[in-house]
């Protein structure tokens, strides 16, 4: 069973404000209701209270003279509307003698004559008010005076039904503006609603992606304000920016450490077949020298050699060391990868943009290496009539090669061992081109990137330029 504060806010936020809503009209129409009620009842007293000043004025000469029929007339005035001055009828009105009998009344089979005064009224000469009574009934009290003389009571006798369709109507009346300013409301409510829980919706969309590692700072209406919730936008945005970084770098750390452990492996055993295989080149030498001329022998030697050949190429492939003695880079040892590249006989069309300018203070030959693998990769990966793309310049102090081409495109699977020994699938090539390249910079102080889209691949090296002495 869902939970109410488990729902969505975009749904929580106008039922919240609907509920509001009606709270607030029920509240203002019980106030009215019961101003309304204490108003009637404020009238009905008014009009009681000069109703039955102006009754017991006109009592006293029938009490005086014992004119029962003209008191009873008198009596029944208004009840059947025609007394003057009176604006609500009363359901019965009862006088009482001086005893607290019933003198006459306007309705004499419920009130006999000469029958007990049935009210549990404060019955002397004081007595004026109007009191509510548990028989759903209003009493108004006037006493009967002459001259000083206590002559009786009149009784007026209201039914509260009289009030009932003032107070249908005023809450016909407020329920109908409810019901307007509902369907004003409402509408705003849930757009309101879904405008506000929409950032926050968003955060949290964001948030659950943050485990999975495919976050990114959403955008929303908020940010334009200054209000809480932009502020808490910018600093998530702030926290999502900070938490890529922090991955960028874990990432970069760690295939760092991968391949300088995979360079000092590939380092050590290069070194350990190195003695072996040279004493192993020197015996196939001396067995040239010194064995009997046989044909077999001198193709099997043959074979031998070559394989030993192509193992010590390998294996000098994986000894990486930049020379602090180089010569310095030119402009022209730039344009001599420029045309080496062109030479390797494959048609493509080349990009070709070198901004150096006079010396570059970093080794001409490794930086050749450097720029000379990056190409051949890139001819390599397109096809014919391909485009390879380079760019060499320096900036903010440091050297920077970009090349890239339009052939096929790194899965990015393959990325993060790009630069690992042997990664490569595919011939030609022995798998070291990108590594050595890797290695290369590395000992210079650089750094190499590479991004890869269909029909776009792109490495990007930098290296900070030593500071003349």
């Amino acid at each position: 069973m869902i939970r109410f504060r488990d729902l969505s806010l975009s749904v929580t936020i106008p039922i919240r404000v609907t509920t509001m809503v009606l709270a607030t009209a029920f509240a203002v129409t019980a106030i009215l209701l019961w101003r309304e009620y204490e108003e009637l009842q404020r009238d009905l007293a008014n009009s009681s209270a000069s109703l039955g000043s102006l009754l017991a004025t006109s009592l006293i000469t029938p009490m005086t003279h014992d004119d029962l029929w003209r008191a009873f007339e008198i009596a029944r005035a208004p009840v059947t509307g025609t007394a003057a001055g009176s604006t609500v009828t009363p359901r019965h009105v009862t006088v009482l003698d001086a005893q607290r009998r019933i003198y006459v009344s306007s309705d004499p089979v419920r009130f006999p004559h000469g029958a007990p005064a049935p009210f549990a009224l404060p019955l002397d000469r004081s007595a004026s008010g109007f009191v509510e009574t548990a028989q759903d009934e209003l009493l108004s009290v006037t006493a009967i005076t002459a001259d000083g003389v206590e002559l009786g009571f009149l009784v007026l006798g209201y039914s509260n039904v009289q009030f009932r369709p003032r107070i249908a109507e005023l809450v016909r009346r407020a329920l109908l503006g409810t019901a307007a300013v509902l369907l004003v409301l409402l509408p705003l409510s849930w757009l309101y609603g879904r405008r506000t829980a929409a950032p926050l919706l968003g955060f949290a969309r964001e948030m659950e992606r943050i485990g999975r590692r495919s976050a990114h700072a959403p955008e929303n209406d908020a940010a334009v304000s200054g209000n809480e919730l932009a502020r808490v936008g910018e600093s998530f945005r702030r926290m999502v920016a900070a938490l890529e970084e922090k991955e960028r770098l874990e990432q970069q750390m760690v295939q760092a450490d991968r391949l300088a452990a995979i360079g000092r492996l590939a380092a050590g055993v290069a070194h350990e077949i190195n003695n072996p295989l040279g004493g192993m080149l020197n015996a196939l030498n001396t067995f040239r020298r010194h064995g009997r001329a046989d044909p077999v022998a001198t193709r099997a030697a043959d074979l031998l050699e070559r394989g030993l050949l192509q193992i010590r190429d390998t294996v000098r492939a994986l000894l990486i060391e930049a020379k602090a003695g180089n010569r310095p880079l030119t402009r022209d040892d730039i344009e001599d990868v420029r045309t080496l590249a062109l030479a390797n006989g494959k048609r493509i069309r080349l990009q070709w943009r070198n901004e150096l300018q006079g010396t570059i203070g970093l080794p001409s030959t490794l930086v050749r290496q450097i720029l000379l693998n990056l190409l051949l990769n890139a001819e390599h990966a397109v096809d014919a009539d391909g485009e390879v793309g380079c760019y060499v310049g320096c900036a903010n102090g440091s050297l920077r090669i970009v090349v890239r081409n339009d052939g096929a495109h790194i899965a990015a699977e393959r990325l993060p061992h790009l630069f690992e020994p042997f990664a490569l699938e595919e011939p030609p090539g022995n798998g070291l081109g990108l590594w050595v390249t890797y290695q290369l910079v590395r000992e210079l102080g650089g750094s190499i990137a590479v991004r890869s889209a269909p029909g776009n691949t792109q490495f990007d090296v930098c290296m900070p330029v030593p500071k003349a002495a």
